[in-house]
């Protein structure tokens, strides 16, 4: 099955009773739940902080004037993922489900590992600005059943895809074979500056800077391989659609090589119930080292001129 855009602009469909849309460069999606009600729907991840009148808007296009989802599902809670979750949840009054490994960052409890610029690539470079602070849902965030099922979402299953957050969750719909992967991979290379603006689909790892355990990441895309989808969808990236999509998500796991460098390329942070527990030491950032010699040479030249002028100027005087 190929993407196809819905009658707005906002929502691209990507399997029966599934949507997508792109927020800056993260996917949220709109997942139709017919065995609970008729027009009723499930929202999958809310995007950037800020993005809440995009998702109404798109809420409304589809599903009508004052229409909400009966729940909001989290893959994880960064930032790009849950950052307008509160905003939704409180103008909706809907529950949040996200697993309960994920619940000390959105419950206020702890931040997120810090991300690891030094892992390398372009998505590693422009992480230096993004924020890696929790949220505090309050009592709209609830744990998913350790079954996996949600009520509100008949028909799909979570799996536990942990190695990107600790409490990563990944949603499968067995009849069509369906995958919504969040971030345990990605359809394109955020490594590339230009993959990131043309989106080439390719399974690629998952976002490298704020991965911080890769021995249960790569055992993750092994679960999600072992699936066999017929179409794998992202948080990062366009929905691989193709009738080898199982195979060449067979070809990724089988191959699959964590990061040679970087902070958590070894030694994984170390979580639990309450949160952030032990990381490992920093690595060496060359790019700050360089960026604080040019910044402290420019001071230096500066400096220098300044003292050149003011010696010129009291020969002058004198």
């Amino acid at each position: 099955m190929s993407e196809t855009q819905s009658s707005n602009t906002d929502l691209s469909k990507m399997a029966n009773g599934v949507f997508h849309t792109k927020i800056i460069f993260v996917n949220s999606y709109f997942v139709d739940t017919p065995d609970n009600a008729t027009g009723s729907f499930v929202l999958v991840d809310t995007g950037m902080p800020y993005a809440a009148g995009k998702i109404r808007r798109a809420v409304e296009n589809r599903y009508g004037a004052g229409a909400k989802p009966t729940a909001i599902v989290l893959t994880h809670g960064h930032f790009d993922h849950a950052g307008s979750a509160l905003a939704l949840a409180e103008e909706w009054n809907v529950p949040v489900y996200a697993h309960r490994l994920e619940l000390p960052y959105l419950t206020g409890k702890s931040d997120y590992p810090p991300q690891d610029p030094t892992v390398g690539g372009a998505i590693a470079q422009m992480s230096r600005l993004f924020p890696h602070s929790g949220y505090d849902l309050k009592n709209y965030v609830h744990a998913l059943p350790d079954n996996g099922e949600i009520v509100e979402m008949r028909g799909w299953q979570a799996f536990h895809t942990p190695g990107h957050t600790a409490g990563h969750i990944s949603l499968w719909r067995e009849s069509d074979r369906i995958l919504l992967a969040g971030d345990a991979l990605a359809t394109m290379n955020m490594d590339s500056w230009i993959s990131n603006i043309t989106e080439e689909r390719e399974f690629c790892s998952p976002p490298k800077p704020f991965t911080t355990d890769w021995q249960a990441a790569q055992r993750s895309i092994q679960l999600l391989a072992d699936l066999e989808p017929n179409i794998v969808a992202a948080g990062h990236g366009k929905p691989m659609t193709g009738a080898d999509t199982a195979q060449k998500l067979k070809e990724f796991a089988r191959n699959f090589e964590p990061p040679r460098k970087g902070r958590y390329a070894q030694t994984p942070a170390i979580t639990d119930e309450r949160g952030v527990v032990a990381l490992p030491p920093p690595a060496t950032d060359t790019v700050k080292i360089a960026a604080g010699a040019i910044a402290a040479g420019i001071l230096v030249t500066a400096l220098v001129g300044r003292s050149q002028t003011k010696q010129k100027s009291s020969k002058f005087l004198g």
